[in-house]
């Protein structure tokens, strides 16, 4: 008899696996009653993850590299395209058997070995919780400083940032902690909310900067530097690829565990719509008004205002001031709660899930995410997109890889629901660890090392390694995935598991 019910594609576990070890409420197979994201969630979910401040401020660190406007939306936009591909197969299994992304890693990395690439994701996550909470913070202290002027002279006195900032950024944080604790549909609600608002408020900003300016100003008109008698012609290849990379790397972490979010869906035809209509477009659209805004900026005040937060502040109309900035508070709390903290929550419960909750794996990343110190990643743009992007890009390429050719090639996207969460199951390998998933791991990230520390400036790298860096995330899911898919077939092991169709 089946341990599973099968409705219309959608596995529910009808065995009763709540006595493993290896189980809890918050990692379990979704019910058909929990399935409540439709298309329009979905699709919601992308535009409010897209529209956001590190989105508006992406073209940025594009164009100081030497790309004119239409160059750096363009790369965005297919950056966004090509992860879209993994990101729709990835979601597959969590919409098929309503499993979160650690234990979507069980088949190919045993079911301890499924903390290995749970964790690594998990700490690029609280790097990004980090980031965006400080941007949260960011925003509420120019808010204050409206009203307290003196706030803006204060000199740095904790990690290099003042007090007034910090005490902001904490009462944030503060804020994603209590929304954590209310539960993961308190995050569906927000991102309803906050989908059409921030596109209302970059929009308005763009008709403002158009009316203001007479026009979007010389950015817009200002030539590529790679033209013949740029001054860095003939180099636009060598700064498309990493850049291309750093626009992969920007949602690679939700390539890979989007089964978080799918396994909600109502069926595979809302979540793969909702994902083609939610996150190429918004993601090209946001970054170019970001573009053409700043581009007005020039005109208006003769500097290239990137931050938004800094040019809202420039309004004199303190109403118009508060409400919105008090919009990028609610977008950026909506975007880091469903990007940067369903899956780590999900990541660190699987690490010991009799112990560990959905709300205590948020409240660790929430602590991880002060003590990286954020402001740090984001104060330089070419570091941020080709340091940390590219850099992380590579790790994740390479579990994706493996996710990719162990779901598709290996088992032809048939699981054991029950065997995912049982001990005596066809995923406990010797140990718990799947060797061969470890071994194609290593085996995809090695060629991407030497060129990640000569960046970091730690060793020089020779030429190959600097190019094979520039393709991080590309070279890491080939290797990887061709790795994986020959050791399982010299090994024997990972034969697809047969599950009885009702």
């Amino acid at each position: 008899m089946s341990a599973d019910r099968v409705t219309g594609g959608i596995h529910e576990l009808t065995e009763d696996v709540s006595s493993s070890p290896h189980w809890n409420r918050d990692i379990a197979p979704s019910r058909l009653a929990d399935r409540r994201w439709g298309l329009k969630d979905i699709a919601a979910l992308w535009i409010s993850m897209s529209a956001c401040i590190p989105t508006y401020m992406l073209a940025s660190g594009l164009i100081a590299e030497g790309m004119n406007w239409y160059q750096a939306v363009l790369t965005i936009f297919l950056g966004n395209a090509i992860v879209l591909v993994p990101m729709i197969l990835n979601a597959h299994a969590g919409t098929k058997y309503g499993i979160p992304f650690p234990v979507y890693c069980r088949p190919s990395f045993g079911v301890l070995g499924a903390n290995i690439p749970a964790l690594l994701r998990a700490f690029v996550a609280c790097g990004w919780f980090g980031i965006q909470t400080w941007i949260g913070g960011w925003a509420i202290f120019k808010i204050l400083a409206i009203y307290f002027p003196s706030w803006e002279l204060a000199h740095p006195l904790v990690a290099g940032i003042t007090t007034p900032q910090l005490c902001c950024f904490l009462f944030f944080w503060a804020i994603n902690m209590f929304v954590i604790h209310k539960g993961i549909e308190t995050i569906r609600i927000l991102l309803d909310i906050k989908a059409p608002l921030l596109i209302a408020l970059g929009l308005a900003l763009l008709a403002w900067a158009y009316r203001q300016a007479g026009g979007f100003g010389p950015m817009l008109n200002q030539p590529s530097q790679f033209v013949p008698g740029g001054p860095k012609a003939g180099q636009f290849w060598a700064v498309f690829f990493p850049s291309l990379t750093g626009m992969i790397g920007f949602w690679a972490t939700l390539s890979l565990n989007i089964p978080d979010f799918t396994r909600f869906a109502k069926t595979q035809r809302d979540q793969v719509l909702g994902q083609i209509l939610g996150l190429p477009m918004t993601m090209a659209l946001y970054s170019f008004i970001g573009v053409a805004v700043t581009s007005a900026t020039i005109v208006l005040y003769g500097q290239a205002v990137w931050d938004p937060v800094v040019l809202i502040t420039r309004f004199k109309n303190p109403l118009v001031l508060t409400i919105s900035l008090f919009s990028l508070c609610l977008a950026t709390l909506a975007t880091n709660l469903a990007a940067n903290v369903v899956s780590p929550a999900n990541d660190f419960a699987n690490l010991w899930p009799r112990r560990i909750t959905f709300r205590v794996g948020g409240f660790i990343t929430g602590v991880i995410g002060i003590l990286i110190q954020p402001w740090k990643l984001v104060a330089d743009p070419s570091g941020y997109i080709f340091t940390w992007l590219v850099g992380y890009s590579a790790l994740l390429g390479s579990i994706g890889g493996i996710l990719i050719g162990d779901y598709y090639l290996v088992r032809k996207a048939n699981l054991e629901l029950p065997g995912l969460y049982r001990r005596d199951g066809p995923y406990w390998y010797t140990g718990g660890f799947h060797l061969a998933a470890i071994a194609a791991l290593a085996l995809g990230v090695a060629p991407c090392v030497p060129g990640f520390l000569d960046v970091i400036k730690v060793r020089a790298a020779s030429p190959l390694f600097k190019e094979l860096y520039h393709y991080a995330w590309f070279v890491s899911f080939a290797i990887s995935l061709t790795a994986y898919c020959a050791l399982t077939r010299l090994t024997g092991k990972s034969e697809p598991a047969k599950v009885a169709e009702l």
